[in-house]
């Protein structure tokens, strides 16, 4: 189990230039796992505590607009890190899900949505029995819009979460042109891993039952027509996260008419 604290960069292990070996299609969505993606396509990276639920949620977002999704290990300092190194908390990574989608299909609102209400962003480098900073909470944006939405977003759960008395969020939110490489594909068997036949129904996330509040109170002006949600509040009423939600669900997308 990692350490509490974030390991110092000139502790953190070097790692390797070796790619982990990965299956070309995803097992679900049956879409590649790489790029190059389609034109017009988006990439955010989330971390919301042990990666196989967190994925499996955004998977499952009804529609066409989530392309392809995958885990791995985001924002620490380590080289194609292994999910031991990892766990040992020497890496300075968090696990994380890619989400690749197109944003004329699904928002990046209602991904981020999902992201909020999908566990407890107030714990601190942990997420329910799984402790340590590679289960930090943390949202890596590639572009200015999306870094505005994420912060923007945040600040309006964080008032929603304490307004239920709960405490501020803990969520690291970066740009990924901080790091020299934010994401780093996990093990092929990690990949969409509650899908496959054997699997360990586990998921440790805390969902606390808290909805992000309306769109209009909190995006930025200019940026409302642009990244409108897709997904309505019927859908939010039916479908918003809840403990084991993912350990329950079917491993197909959510219908739903949009």
């Amino acid at each position: 189990m990692g350490g509490a604290q974030m390991v110092p960069r000139e502790q953190a292990l070097p790692g390797r230039a070796t790619k982990m070996p990965l299956s070309k299609t995803h097992y679900v969505l049956k879409t590649p796992m790489e790029g190059p993606w389609p034109p017009g396509a988006e990439k955010i990276v989330l971390a919301n505590g042990c990666f196989w639920g967190s994925e499996k949620g955004i998977w499952r977002l009804p529609g066409d607009g989530i392309i392809s999704t995958a885990v791995g290990y985001a924002a620490g300092y380590t080289s194609n890190p292994t999910y031991d190194e990892v766990c040992s908390g020497r890496t300075g990574h968090t696990e994380a899900v890619q989400v690749v989608y197109d944003p004329s299909k699904i928002s990046v609102v209602d991904i981020l949505r999902w992201f909020w209400q999908a566990h407890d962003p107030t714990q601190v480098n942990r997420q329910g029995n799984d402790a340590g900073t590679q289960y930090r909470s943390g949202a890596y944006y590639f572009t200015e819009e999306q870094g505005k939405l994420v912060k923007a977003s945040k600040e309006a759960y964080e008032k929603a979460l304490m307004a239920n008395g709960l405490g501020k969020i803990a969520t690291e939110v970066r740009p990924a042109s901080d790091f020299e490489q934010i994401f780093y594909y996990a093990e092929d068997y990690h990949q969409q891993y509650l899908a496959k036949p054997g699997a360990r129904p586990y998921c440790s996330a805390q969902p606390r039952g808290v909805q992000l509040p309306p769109f209009e109170t909190w995006c930025p002006k200019e940026l409302q027509e642009k990244h409108k949600p897709i997904l309505s509040e019927d859908f939010w009423k039916e479908h918003a996260p809840t403990p084991h939600c993912v350990i329950r669900s079917p491993n197909d997308k959510i219908k739903w008419d949009l």
